[in-house]
């Protein structure tokens, strides 16, 4: 089910390698369908959507936009331990990000000069989730609450509508308790357009996060641009650094709640304690038995998953920052020790008891965060990603008098005589 490479400087190495390709592995170039679908849409608006929402989903929904009447009335019929649950890991989330705020700031010199940074929230974020059998409401939680933090004026989401045209209720539960505006049931790369450019209903937003599929990740990415957008997610990952007093249950149990995802999935532990290996690879063929999505889970194990023995400790910090992985779990005696060492990875679950689970979910960190190894220069999405910054710079004459010769010589240096001239015209007598 799952392999076991024995680290010696070349064989771990040949696996990370073989791993990157994974994330255009089977995945057919959709590009060209991508572009002829946004180009339809920047030209024909909602017709186009509509047409690729009766094509692509089965059935066009009555009614794109969703009232917030039709809002409550959906949620009036959802569990209500469930809007509960929404609530609480809502209220952990925006805890976690407001501590993310900054703030706008100004200094002044003893020569008068002014300067100083204004920041404030993007003024429109278009928000894509899926809603077929991949309908994650945890992630329009953990995209929407850090924009409306930022000061966003505006969180327009889209959504693809089911067979029969009604929207996914938990979604939309989810929609109202992160503070969304407006509700659009439409899907695919068709939204993505949709939001970039605008529609007849459909308003122009300034970013677009969010997961989606191959179609959807190539939208964003294509529209990179128009738009802004969070990142271009791969496949999900997890790395395990466990030493001997880790319970191979626990790590078992960890391994598979990644893989369960997506055949790409990449589910990876590093050991330096070998007989380890072999307990957790009991446990994950008695665990994986009982499982639901079983046999995705056995695929990724067996196509991108390894456990990894290591000399020692320090080698698997090195290895795991060379990984860079998405999610990393450190379950070892003294978890705390490593958190100064690992440079690289988008969010770090420390101990037994912090499985990857409880930040998809509920503690309160971001959990849209880097994949395939961008973690070593991308961070996960925040309350930064939906600002921007000005910067503003007030000089008086004297001021200005005195850096103009070294600012012409600077202009000069470069070949710009315009920007010279523009210094110096102001004190010519």
């Amino acid at each position: 089910m799952i392999t076991t490479v024995i680290a010696n400087g070349k064989d771990e190495y040949s696996f990370i390698d073989a791993l990157k390709l994974r994330s255009n592995s089977g995945a057919k170039d959709v590009s060209g369908i991508v572009s002829d679908i946004i180009e339809n849409v920047r030209k024909n608006g909602d017709k186009a959507v509509y047409d690729y929402t009766l094509k692509f989903d089965g059935k066009a929904p009555s009614k794109v936009k969703i009232s917030a009447e039709e809002i409550d009335k959906i949620i009036s019929g959802c569990d209500k331990d469930y809007i509960e649950t929404l609530k609480k890991a809502a209220a952990n989330i925006e805890d976690f990000h407001k501590r993310q705020i900054q703030q706008s700031w100004l200094t002044t010199k003893e020569n008068g000069v002014i300067m100083g940074q204004r920041v404030r929230g993007l003024e429109r974020v278009g928000l894509y989730v899926p809603g077929g059998t991949a309908a994650y409401p945890s992630s329009v939680l953990m995209n929407a609450i850090p924009a409306k933090l930022a000061g966003c004026k505006e969180i327009v989401m889209t959504t693809p509508p089911s067979k029969d045209g009604t929207p996914n209720p938990d979604i939309i539960a989810a929609a109202k308790i992160a503070g969304v505006d407006r509700v659009f049931l439409m899907g695919g790369a068709q939204a993505v357009a949709a939001l970039a450019y605008g529609t007849e209903q459909v308003p122009k937003v300034d970013k677009i996060v969010g997961p989606g599929n191959i179609f959807v990740a190539t939208a964003k990415k294509l529209l990179y641009g128009v738009v802004d957008i969070d990142m271009i997610a791969g496949p999900s990952e997890i790395l395990i650094i466990a030493d001997k007093t880790a319970n191979p249950k626990f790590l078992a149990a960890d391994l598979m709640s990644q893989a369960e995802h997506d055949r790409l999935a990449s589910s990876i532990l590093l050991t330096d304690y070998e007989p380890l290996a072999e307990q957790v690879k009991a446990e994950l063929k008695r665990q994986c038995a009982l499982l639901e999505r079983k046999e995705i889970i056995e695929e990724s194990l067996e196509n991108y998953g390894a456990i990894i023995v290591c000399s020692d400790m320090s080698q698997a910090i090195d290895f795991a920052n060379e990984l860079a992985p998405e999610h990393l779990e450190v379950c070892c005696e003294n978890p705390m020790e490593y958190v100064g060492k690992l440079d690289n990875a988008g969010s770090v679950f420390l101990g037994n008891y912090s499985p990857e689970p409880l930040g998809d979910y509920f503690a309160g960190p971001n959990h849209v965060l880097p994949t395939s190894g961008t973690a070593r220069f991308f961070s996960p999405l925040s309350v930064d990603s939906f600002v921007k910054k000005s910067s503003f710079i007030y000089y008086t004459e004297d001021a200005l008098r005195n850096e103009a010769d070294d600012i012409v010589r600077f202009a000069n240096t470069e070949g710009l005589t315009a920007h010279a001239n523009s210094i110096s015209v102001r004190f010519e007598d």
